[in-house]
């Protein structure tokens, strides 16, 4: 399949491209959406994907960038060639959640709350965002001769994007069915970061193109350290009753407020 879509001006327009901004677009709607059911104003919302999306796309090219060094060291003229790709997505959650933070510290929003809101459209978008790696070609695992196996290059290989996009869809579906069930504020981010990783740290291990450190693949070594710190803080915050969510007001569709108790979600910071 042709990597590009179509051309403007001479300039190809990548499917890549078209299927991230497509990702993107679906989840800022969805955040949007969500953040007004529960009590956010519309612009507040907006304006944190706003900051969000370009930090998320920042921090995900200079992870890539500081974890191949040595080649964008000789070459620097390269480290701001997106169009050749290398997007890493840890370094774009990482990026985001830093721009998302100081955008809720600027306008007094509660950042566990939102982060919580943010997981399950950022989870989805990684489901979507996966299918750019088939188109090109990327992203794939080791000769096999499983029945779904892909052709690439004339070897039949493990099309690991698409047991990725799999898995991301199935932890969207939990974060989505379980987020009234929520007991303080943080734990559905945290539980993102806990069952995104588990998958790909086993889906990592069939990649044939891991960005390394030393013998160690980093995105498990990532995983395994967000599994970790997602674990112990959800136990913290159990045992000590910390972040507790006490009431949440939750406007339906028809406009009228329903007040719930102790397993919904929240509103502005107090």
């Amino acid at each position: 399949m042709n990597r590009y879509a179509f051309e403007i001006f001479g300039i190809g327009i990548a499917w890549y491209g078209i299927i991230i901004a497509t990702a993107m677009l679906l989840g800022t709607i969805m955040l949007t959406k969500l953040g007004k059911r529960y009590g956010y104003e519309e612009n507040d919302i907006i304006d944190l994907a706003l900051v969000i999306l370009p930090c998320a796309i920042i921090g995900a090219r200079a992870y890539y960038v500081i974890f191949e060094w040595s080649y964008y060291s000789a070459h620097p003229d390269m480290i701001l060639a997106f169009r050749q790709g290398g997007l890493a997505i840890h370094g774009g959650v990482i990026g985001g959640l830093i721009g998302g933070y100081i955008v809720c510290k600027v306008k007094k929003l509660n950042f566990s709350d939102l982060a919580d809101m943010v997981a399950m459209p950022l989870i989805l978008g990684q489901a979507i965002g996966r299918w750019g790696n088939f188109i090109n070609q990327e992203a794939h695992g080791g000769p096999t001769n499983l029945p779904w196996g892909i052709m690439v290059d004339g070897v039949k290989v493990h099309p690991t994007f698409l047991y990725e996009s799999i898995w991301n869809l199935s932890v969207f579906a939990l974060l989505l069915l379980t987020f009234k069930k929520r007991k303080f504020y943080g734990e559905h981010f945290l539980k993102y970061m806990i069952f995104y990783s588990i998958g790909r740290f086993f889906i990592e291990g069939l990649r044939t193109d891991s960005l390394m450190l030393g013998p160690l693949r980093m995105a498990q070594v990532i995983s395994l350290g967000f599994i970790l710190f997602g674990i112990g803080m959800i136990a913290y915050a159990r045992k000590t009753g910390k972040w507790k969510i006490e009431k949440v007001d939750v406007i339906e569709p028809d406009g009228t407020m329903e007040s719930t108790p102790l397993d919904d979600e929240s509103k502005k910071s107090q």
